[in-house]
């Protein structure tokens, strides 16, 4: 009995383990990567009736021109709509459609619509971003019930290319390449019902400790990467900063942010930007993990990987990124002006997050669509504590092909309820484009830089 005992409790403790840390696939299967798989883990096969085709490569760095202030050109200008979906028409395609799509049409049936243009598979990287996937393929794994990440290549771009789980198709989104160190200036604007705004411009900043000219001090910190925003206009809130260190273990480390306040001359510490704290000068229409259609812990939520689908997602929103365009011409009452828009037929990774018991967020539930050629999060559905859905998020996909990073011209969170939403990310009316290489140090995203970064 004795030594039956023993067998049993080493094998719940094996079976722990193995729950606490998932397996990198086997050399077999990393061995796809670059052969039936393109080489971030997408099928390079097209589908049955070629309406998706094969991928050849995508976009290569020169697809289009950029102008003098660094804004991209539209490499699929000559492109029309091949249909329109419309609330008259939108049962139709409904096996295509998202249940946050389809409410669109239902909340606004007589101005939603998805223009639906021939699939491109622009998705590219530069080479030493697929051999870091690759890498990762047959050595990253995920610790802390999926919290935290181990066996990372040096560039740790892309986790989990071959995902066998819901929170490694998270990762995946998290660790996607970003073009390296980055700074722009955004737009967020939070309409009424009316579809007046007030715009708030922030520059973004964005480090990666292995990329800093300080990288041996730091490549050991934990940090999956340092992000500083300041807010540049309206004038009550100019000069006001926060600070982000993001940690690849969410909860052992736990975000780290600060916000210096251009009023009070303070630095605080700021944890509530993180879960369901309000999203930086967003009216209360979004979360602080709304951000980048979902950031941060990933504790909080039991993930469900249903599988991959086909689905009409937006994607290669160039227009979206038009410095020809004013803010003005993108918002309306109620959603952006989608004539302006642009959507594919793409394979997407769908994934559900149901919040765990005993654990709070306003969101009960997430359902989410990731591109299979970019793992961009293009998708999210969000249902409140009595399961009903509320806010519908889209994320308006394009590639800057000068470096193969996958961003979003425009994002966005309906609130199916209020009538209103948030729009992130626009850069129609800035001055210059996104600006790539930039020179930083860990010195540049401390809390003591905050005061110096709010002086205007």
């Amino acid at each position: 009995m004795k030594t039956i005992s023993m067998m049993r409790t080493g094998a719940l403790a094996l079976s722990l383990l193995a729950s606490a840390v998932m397996a990198a696939v086997s050399p077999e299967e990393a061995a796809q990567l670059g052969g039936s798989l393109t080489p971030l883990g997408a099928e390079k096969a097209g589908n049955a009736d070629g309406s998706i085709p094969a991928w050849t490569g995508g976009l290569k760095p020169d697809a289009a021109a950029v102008d003098s202030n660094g804004f991209v050109a539209n490499p699929y200008a000559a492109d029309k709509p091949l249909f329109v979906i419309t609330a008259k028409n939108a049962e139709q395609y409904a096996n295509k459609l998202s249940a946050g799509q389809l409410a669109m049409f239902k909340r606004y049936p007589d101005s939603y619509r998805i223009p639906v243009y021939a699939t491109r598979r622009s998705g590219a990287a530069p080479q030493e971003i697929y051999d870091a996937a690759k890498q990762n393929a047959l050595h990253a794994q995920t610790t802390n019930d999926g919290n935290s990440l181990s066996g990372l290549d040096q560039t740790h771009y892309f986790a989990f290319p071959i995902p066998k789980n819901g929170v490694e198709v998270l990762w995946n989104h998290w660790t996607r390449y970003r073009g390296g160190n980055l700074d722009r200036v955004i737009v967020q604007v939070s309409p009424q019902v009316n579809g007046s705004y007030i715009p708030v411009e922030i520059e973004e900043q964005i480090g990666y400790p292995w990329l800093m000219t300080d990288a041996d001090k730091v490549k050991d910190s934990g940090v999956f990467y340092y992000a500083k925003q300041t807010v540049l206009s309206p004038s009550r809130m100019a000069g006001t900063v926060s600070l982000v260190h993001e940690p690849y273990d969410q909860v052992k480390d736990s975000r780290m942010a600060w916000v210096y306040s251009a009023g009070q001359r303070r630095v605080r510490r700021a944890p509530q930007i993180a879960y369901d704290g309000p999203g930086t000068a967003a009216d209360g229409m979004r979360t602080a993990d709304n951000s980048d259609m979902f950031n941060g812990a990933p504790d909080r939520y039991d993930w469900k990987l249903i599988g991959k689908k086909e689905m009409y997602i937006p994607y290669n929103n160039y227009e979206l990124w038009s410095p020809k365009l004013k803010y003005d011409q993108i918002i309306q009452p109620g959603h952006i002006n989608q004539d302006l828009t642009r959507y594919e037929l793409h394979r997407v990774w769908e994934v559900e997050g149901t919040l765990k018991p005993g654990q709070r967020h306003i969101y009960a539930k997430r359902h989410m669509y990731f591109d299979e050629d970019t793992w961009t999060l293009v998708e999210v559905d969000h249902y409140d504590g009595r399961g009903q859905l509320w806010r519908v998020a889209e994320g308006y996909q394009a590639l800057d092909y000068r470096t193969g990073a996958s961003f979003y011209p425009v994002q966005t969170v309906y609130d199916l309820i209020a009538g209103r939403y948030s729009a992130l990310g626009m850069i129609n009316e800035a001055k210059r484009g996104i600006t790539y290489g930039q020179t930083c140090n860990s010195n540049d995203f401390t809390p003591a830089a905050l005061r110096n970064a709010g002086i205007r």
